[in-house]
């Protein structure tokens, strides 16, 4: 064991190091605190900035699809209201537009305050930067078609080709939309089946629920029927059909005889057409025939491929049918006739031939 005297200078000499080490860290404290705190107050300061920017930007965003949605409210008691300008799919156009651009918004100001605060703490980004570059581009050619139905639902909810409710066709699907999403546009087809369509795969839309429509009804009647008259039927069928409801709201126009649409020796086709609500054409084209046929059933106008007149029901016979044909047996100078005669008898005086 050693003695007293020889551990005083191994205590001393620790105590020496340990005094220099303290003194050393309180010098390195003193000379770097300035920096440190610099750091700090910058970074302190970068995300006061990102949030306040954040918070106002959201704010302004609210407040303009607020007044999208106010002027929306305005105009729904117009002569625009209704199925032109719908206040409901305004607003929840204007909200998921809204929502689209505050995430973007909140994304970018956070993203670049992020960045800003790691260039504070003196962190080289180059690194960071090229491996998100390259991990970005490796990510956006494997989903690029996420990609393109996202960008493609974006520009169709802000251009408003479509919303909910909207009878449409897709190209590779038609029906009415039940569902108008980012990615994925859900329909409902005619026989209730669901069809979920990429956006980024409709090349084209045809929207049956914008504007107007037209209902058109085609009338085949005899060559010989007085156009005339027909114009007459044809006009207080519609203004019968005007003066009904529910169809005096459905017709957005007068229901008029567009002309003779084709002239054949058996037939000529009269088109008779009316501008009607969107997607309301066809009960209007149904409720038209059915009033124009028995218009001209009363009126007395034959249409083509119904049910014969009376005096041709029932046609006079033949008289020749019941005739037979000419025989040359009912001559009695052919040869045929004479050929046929029987033989007479022999009289008693006349020879016999006996064996």
């Amino acid at each position: 064991m050693p003695s007293p005297a020889t551990l005083l200078p191994l205590a001393a000499t620790n105590s020496e190091d340990a005094t220099e080490s303290v003194t050393n860290a309180a010098s390195f404290i003193e000379e770097n605190w300035a920096a440190w705190l610099g750091i700090g107050l910058r970074i302190l300061l970068i995300i006061v900035i990102a949030a306040a920017l954040r918070s106002v930007v959201r704010k302004a965003l609210t407040k303009l699809i607020g007044r999208m949605n106010s002027s929306a409210e305005a105009v729904e008691g117009t002569a625009l209201g209704g199925l032109l300008v719908n206040a409901e799919r305004r607003r929840q156009r204007s909200e998921a537009i809204g929502s689209v651009l505050r995430s973007v918004a909140s994304f970018v100001i956070l993203g670049t305050a992020a960045l800003m605060v790691l260039g504070a703490l003196k962190i080289d980004l180059a690194p960071l930067l090229a491996s998100a570059g390259v991990a970005g581009v490796a990510i956006g050619f494997g989903a690029r078609n996420l990609v393109t139905d996202f960008l493609s639902g974006v520009f169709m909810i802000m251009e408003d080709q479509y919303g909910v409710g909207d009878k449409i066709d897709a190209g590779v699907a038609s029906g009415e939309v039940i569902e108008v999403g980012l990615r994925v546009t859900k329909l409902r087809g005619d026989n209730g089946e669901i069809w979920y369509v990429r956006n980024g795969e409709i090349k084209r839309i045809g929207n049956l629920s914008q504007g107007w429509a037209t209902a058109g009804v085609d009338v085949q009647v005899r060559p010989t029927e007085n156009l005339t008259h027909i114009r007459e039927v044809v006009q207080e069928v519609a203004n019968s059909l005007a003066k009904e409801s529910p169809w005096d709201e459905r017709l957005w126009g007068p229901v008029e005889v567009l002309g003779l649409d084709e002239v054949l020796l058996a037939s000529m086709t009269v088109r008779v057409s009316a501008k009607t609500m969107p997607g309301q054409q066809f009960s209007v084209e149904r409720e038209l025939r059915w009033r124009l046929k028995e218009a001209f059933d009363a009126a007395g106008i034959r249409i083509i491929g119904g049910l014969p007149p009376a005096e041709e029901e029932e046609e006079a016979p033949d008289p020749s049918a019941s005739v037979a044909a000419p025989s040359a047996l009912n001559n009695p100078t052919s040869p045929q006739s004479m050929a046929t005669t029987p033989i007479p008898a022999p009289s008693s005086g006349s020879p016999r031939i006996t064996k």
